[in-house]
Parts: C-alpha cells; sequence; structure tokens
C-alpha cells in the first residue's frame, strides 16, 4: 500500500448464500452454486482480514449470508448460527446488509433478534417509528457510511396482512403482471420482481436528512445495500425497485463518493453522471473452492483503493 497510511480500512464480502447441501445451479440452470464451500471461503477471508495492517475498523457483509435453501431444509438457525461463528472470530464490528436470501428463511419480526440486526453497533437511529434497518455510523472524521435497507418495501419477510406487505404487493402488481412475481419477462422495468425490493418514502426522507448533515459537516459518505442502485453496474433486473428515487436523493447532495452493493454474483462498477463510484461485489455463492470472492477497502482524504482477493478486482476509486 501507500507510504501514508489510510484513515481506516474495512472489509467487504457478498452473497456467501451458505447452506449444507449439495452444489447446485441458479434459477436459470447454468450457473454452479457451491453452497457448502461458501462458509470455507468466508472462514478464509476472516483469516485474511486478521492480518491486515493496519486493523479493520469494521466488515461489511452486503446480504444474502445464507441461502433460501435452509429454510426448506429446516435449516435456517443451524446455517445462520455458523455464519455468524465465522464472522464472530473478527475482533471488529460486522454491518450486515439484508437480503432477499435472509428473507426467505426469517421474517423481519425474528431477523431483528438475530445477530444479522446490526443496528445496535454503535450506530445512529434509523427512520423514525417503522421497522426500517436503515441507519448510520462514522468509522473516522470526515467519513460517513449509511447502510439502506433495499427491502424496506417488500413481500419478503412480511405479514401478508400487514399495511407494508399490502402496499408493496400492489406495487409489484401495479408493474408486473406475470403470473409469476419473479419473472420479468415482457417488463418494461424488469427490476419490479419478488425478489429485489424497494425504498420507502420514509427511509428516503431520513436519507436525504443524513446527507443533509453530512454536507453540511463537509463528511464524506459511503452507502451501502444488498441492491445496486444503478443500472450500470448491475444487470436490468437484479436492481432496487426504485432506484432512480435513491440515486435522485444522493445526486442532490455532495458528500456520497461510493454506492457498495451485492446481489449481481457477476459484480459490476461504473463511475456515474455526479461523480459517484458505484461498486457491486461479486458473490461468494458461485465461486469455486480454490478461488474466493472478498476485498478490502482502505480510505484516503481523496480516494479508496480496494484489495481484492479471488474474483473481485483490484480497484482504485478517487473522489
Amino acid at each position: 500500500m501507500e507510504a501514508v497510511p489510510p484513515l481506516f480500512c474495512f472489509g467487504v464480502i457478498a452473497d456467501i448464500q451458505y447452506a449444507d447441501a449439495e452444489d447446485g445451479y441458479d434459477f436459470g440452470g447454468c450457473r454452479r452454486r457451491y453452497y457448502r464451500q461458501s462458509l470455507n471461503l468466508l472462514r478464509a477471508a476472516v483469516e485474511a482480514w486478521a492480518t491486515e495492517k493496519p486493523p479493520l475498523a469494521f466488515v461489511l457483509q452486503l446480504g444474502d449470508s445464507i441461502d433460501g435453501l435452509n429454510a426448506r431444509s429446516g435449516q435456517s438457525e443451524r446455517a445462520l448460527e455458523q455464519v455468524l461463528a465465522a464472522l464472530g472470530r473478527l475482533p471488529v464490528p460486522v454491518h450486515h446488509a439484508w437480503g432477499n436470501h435472509e428473507l426467505y428463511n426469517f421474517s423481519r419480526a425474528r431477523l431483528v433478534r438475530t445477530g444479522l440486526n446490526s443496528r445496535c453497533c454503535g450506530a445512529a437511529a434509523g427512520p423514525p417509528a417503522s421497522d426500517c434497518q436503515a441507519y448510520h455510523f462514522s468509522p473516522a472524521a470526515p467519513f460517513r457510511v449509511v447502510v439502506l435497507d433495499g427491502y424496506d418495501l417488500s413481500t419478503l419477510g412480511r405479514e401478508p396482512g400487514s399495511p407494508r406487505y399490502q402496499e408493496s404487493l400492489r406495487l409489484l402488481r401495479k408493474k408486473n403482471l406475470n403470473d409469476n412475481l419473479n419473472d420479468p419477462t415482457g417488463l418494461q422495468e424488469p427490476q419490479f420482481v419478488e425478489f429485489n425490493g424497494g425504498f420507502s418514502q420514509a427511509q428516503l426522507d431520513w436519507f436525504n436528512e443524513v446527507l443533509k448533515f453530512s454536507d453540511e459537516n463537509q463528511e464524506k459518505v459511503i452507502v451501502t445495500g444488498h441492491l445496486p442502485i444503478h443500472p450500470d453496474a448491475s444487470d436490468r433486473v437484479c436492481i432496487a425497485w426504485n432506484y432512480k428515487d435513491a440515486l435522485s436523493v444522493i445526486h442532490s447532495h455532495q458528500c456520497v463518493v461510493c454506492f457498495l452493493a451485492g446481489h449481481v454474483h457477476d459484480g459490476g462498477y461504473c463511475l456515474d453522471s455526479h461523480g459517484v463510484h458505484h461498486l457491486t461485489l461479486e458473490g461468494v455463492i458461485e465461486t469455486p473452492p480454490e478461488s474466493n470472492a472478498f476485498g478490502t477497502i482502505y480510505v484516503y482524504k481523496d480516494k479508496m483503493i480496494l484489495k481484492g482477493r479471488g474474483r473481485v478486482s483490484d480497484r482504485v476509486m478517487h473522489f
């Protein structure tokens, strides 16, 4: 690394999707998924992070820590226990985004009572009067990290009779007329499938206020969540329902330097028209046993340097 030490550094990993199951394939039947091996790759990442100099300040787990297969085999609790045990070997906080696979295994009410509820890691409160999992924290001045809840609007993990479930289902059915709500065929806006989600207006209003504070205090902000919010850092399907609304909030401020996401197992990257870096991390679940997919990001006053492992490429992001 550079002679000048970073202000701080942190680990990033996405889409572990662990299950104690034989290898399988994606929904298209052509991409191999290494369910059992993903836990070994996570453990290898934790071992590598433990040797970092300077030590990590925290780790971002970008969602889909366990696979939906666990719900069908009755192994949800056990699988999550193993993933959290691996991450628990780290002597630093782990901040978790919630993805669709967490919500295939647990209700939102249950997730709050698991180790995946990282709002308690010394973070500032999220949106008022809601179960939204968005929050923010400052690892070192003048930086702030905002964790967004991309399934705040979603039918996943919610009681079918609840107002937010009904609101989400109405929106989904308005945009997706297919019998199978996970089918994007023929959709003008193909992101409107059930395995994605969106941001409520209350979360967007809260997000706007956080960024306003950061503007006023000359902070630089790293935003993260499971779902990408820029089409050029994703495919056309695997992106937040109302990604344009989230981008609009970001672009109305000066402080955001980067958006980190998972969900798209091939990863992605773009520098948008407002100078914001959008980095989508490659998924562990589709990584062969002899490789890996994680990284460490070193943060300086004018740039972030990603040192990737395995499928994750090195990258320098200036701001």
